[in-house]
């Protein structure tokens, strides 16, 4: 079983989005995962980057001051769920914010002196997305797909070790709110 952080970020309590981020987490929790459920919404999460966030973005010593309960909740995680809508093909900014904060140096990757960067997510083992788009799947297709791209090249820079595994848990189809969904263990 799994320590999974499931990171929801939409702010409408009544939309498809929450009842598949409900399924999810029964659904999890069904099969024995342990679930740390984390609304970006609920809990009020600030996504602005002030100047001082980026100013003592590099440092690693304080760069996480004001986010270390969610930097905390990322490295204890084994899993990673994101759930989200799809705004103007991307992410909503709540979550945008989030990765902005909270991916940062000491926490998803470490900074050399060189410049580069070295993923530090090894406690990572799955990672998945539920995303539901306002647009059927050949208007998102001519659109290149960007929830996708971003997806796995978020994947590509968090991952320590080709053993991250990237689940497809849900096909792309059309939003249909009276069509039932079952979600994987």
């Amino acid at each position: 079983m799994l320590r999974v952080l499931v990171l929801y970020a939409n702010p409408v309590a009544a939309s498809y989005g929450a009842a598949l981020h409900k399924q999810v987490v029964e659904s999890l929790r069904t099969n024995g995962h342990q679930i740390d459920d984390c609304d970006l919404y609920a809990e009020g999460f600030d996504p602005v980057m002030s100047e001082r966030d980026r100013a003592e973005y590099r440092d690693t010593t304080v760069n996480r001051t004001r986010v270390s309960s969610y930097a905390d909740r990322l490295l204890a995680a084994e899993a990673l769920i994101l759930i989200y809508p799809v705004w103007n093909e991307g992410f909503p900014a709540i979550l945008k914010g989030f990765f902005d904060r909270v991916f940062i140096p000491g926490v998803s990757f470490a900074m050399g002196s060189d410049g580069s960067a070295t993923p530090c997510l090894g406690n990572l083992k799955k990672l998945a997305a539920v995303c539901t788009y306002g647009a059927d799947r050949l208007t998102s297709f001519l659109l290149g797909d960007p929830p996708r791209r971003r997806q796995k090249a978020a994947a590509r820079g968090a991952r320590a070790s080709r053993e991250l595994r990237i689940s497809r848990a849900l096909r792309h189809e059309p939003h249909d709110p009276r069509a039932p969904r079952r979600l994987p263990g």
